[in-house]
């Protein structure tokens, strides 16, 4: 841990760790969805940030709600109801379709039905986790998650929900202009909201170290080139946007102003050159 208060997160040094906790990320993520009402701009298959790690939100069921709480602190799965019940799985590198089986079995116990293709979690190969890494990774993900909240309320326009993707494993924030993409009225949100969106990743097969991102769709004319801040840089090389590598804010006497400098002139870059 350095002074800046961000640790590092080297993707070489825990990569097996990051695969085996994504797929955790991503078993929760697939309950959420199968039993949850669709949100526009698929919020609901995400996970939401607490200070020990991820929950679903509730998550409707005969009787009532439940949800499920990822403890990256005390390295357990807890399941719980809004009849009172808890049921506690530990956190150890299980194999995807150990930790599968696990927790489709205590949800049967529960009483709680939700319908999961199990092929989708069928890997049996053994996880790593290293609890020292996990606790690093949540220790920066709280304070990102703070850094975008704190961005998303200075917004006048709408935003999505500060939220965690399980799929690219990318915590991320949304904002919306209020228009539609010319042409592409009608069509699914996706495509027809203009937006920016603000995310961090661990790492991909695009940057192989973690770094976070702002992108436009539909991309301005002239948004791409524009000022960026010292270390951060545009990337033309697969998505199109401005990248600030996480290595920068370990590296910053203060992180915190770092990013939310980026967040706010990366957004005033796009939403200035978007449609009016």
């Amino acid at each position: 841990m350095m002074e800046s208060g961000f640790a590092d997160l080297s993707l070489s040094t825990w990569r097996a760790t990051r695969d085996t906790l994504q797929g955790y990320c991503r078993l929760l993520g697939a309950i959420r969805r199968s039993s949850s009402p669709r949100q526009r701009h698929w919020a609901h298959v995400t996970l939401q940030v607490v200070p020990e790690g991820f929950i679903t939100t509730p998550i409707p069921c005969s009787g009532g709600t439940f949800g499920l709480r990822l403890d990256m602190v005390h390295h357990k799965l807890r399941i719980l109801t809004s009849g009172g019940q808890c049921l506690e799985l530990p956190l150890e590198g299980q194999s995807l379709a150990q930790i599968y089986s696990e927790v489709m079995g205590a949800l049967k116990g529960l009483e709680v039905s939700t319908e999961v293709d199990a092929e989708l979690f069928s890997d049996r190969s053994s996880g790593e986790w290293d609890r020292e890494a996990i606790d690093r990774y949540r220790r920066a993900l709280v304070q990102i998650d703070a850094v975008f909240k704190t961005f998303k309320g200075e917004q006048r326009q709408e935003t999505s929900p500060v939220q965690l993707f399980p799929h690219h494993f990318d915590l991320a924030l949304s904002w919306f202009s209020g228009r539609q993409v010319p042409g592409q009225e009608g069509k699914d949100e996706g495509w027809s909201d203009e937006q920016m969106t603000f995310g961090f990743v661990t790492g991909d097969e695009e940057i192989a170290e973690p770094y976070l991102y702002a992108t436009a769709y539909p991309e301005p004319e002239g948004y791409v080139g524009s000022d960026l801040l010292r270390r951060a840089y545009w990337n033309e090389a697969g998505f199109l946007g401005a990248v600030l590598p996480y290595s920068a804010l370990v590296q910053a006497n203060q992180p915190v102003r770092l990013l939310s400098e980026f967040l706010r002139q990366t957004h005033e870059a796009g939403a200035s050159r978007m449609s009016g």
